[in-house]
């Protein structure tokens, strides 16, 4: 009996292939020049194979670094209430991914090996920008979109970097709510007030 095309013997080994496969893509190619296609001829496997396994892109890439995330329905889940809270909604979503042990570390990893390994970077900068940062501009529907949405970004970057990865006091163990009350605020003049 002829095996089917595109699949490999046992469906666990099929979908460890197509993780590790992705991984070297992405941190050979970066995010940007990798394809569902090139994962799974890389995998020896279907492209229809990937997609069933993990959907799009985007969703290979969140599974193969492990990522705690999903920005296709973590976004949306932020501005469907309207424009008014959505800086607080964006500002207590980004502290429940990091103040949580399990999902923190992952984060830190992604971030650690962003800043020391040039091909993470790559990798990651793609990521960032198509997954997380074209999707809030899209929704904020003001001029400047792109512009607002990445100093959105590099305030809650250098948020995490500052207060998880090098955990430089008094930031590192002040109350998570004083900290929203202060960065809510500025992450709300990014998203929709006056950058002059």
């Amino acid at each position: 009996m002829a095996r089917s095309v595109g699949r490999r013997p046992g469906d666990s080994g099929t979908r460890e292939a197509i993780l590790a496969a992705a991984l070297t893509s992405f941190a050979e190619r970066g995010y940007d020049a990798t394809t569902v296609r090139g994962i799974a001829r890389d995998a020896d496997v279907d492209a229809a194979l990937v997609h069933h396994y993990f959907g799009t892109k985007e969703q290979v890439f969140v599974a193969a670094l492990h990522l705690p995330l999903e920005p296709a329905t973590m976004i949306p889940a932020m501005f469907e209430a309207g424009p008014d809270g959505v800086a607080e909604r964006v500002v207590r979503t980004f502290f429940r991914l990091w103040e949580t042990p399990q999902t923190r570390e992952p984060l830190m990893a992604m971030l650690r090996v962003g800043f020391t390994q040039a091909g993470a970077a790559g990798m990651l900068t793609g990521f960032v920008r198509e997954a997380l940062l074209e999707r809030v501009a899209a929704r904020l529907g003001v001029p400047d979109a792109g512009l607002r949405a990445s100093l959105v970004g590099s305030q809650l970057v250098g948020l995490a970097v500052v207060r998880y990865v090098l955990a430089v006091e008094p930031l590192a163990s002040a109350d998570v709510e004083t900290v929203i009350a202060a960065l809510t605020p500025t992450v709300s003049r990014y998203l929709t007030g006056d950058l002059a």
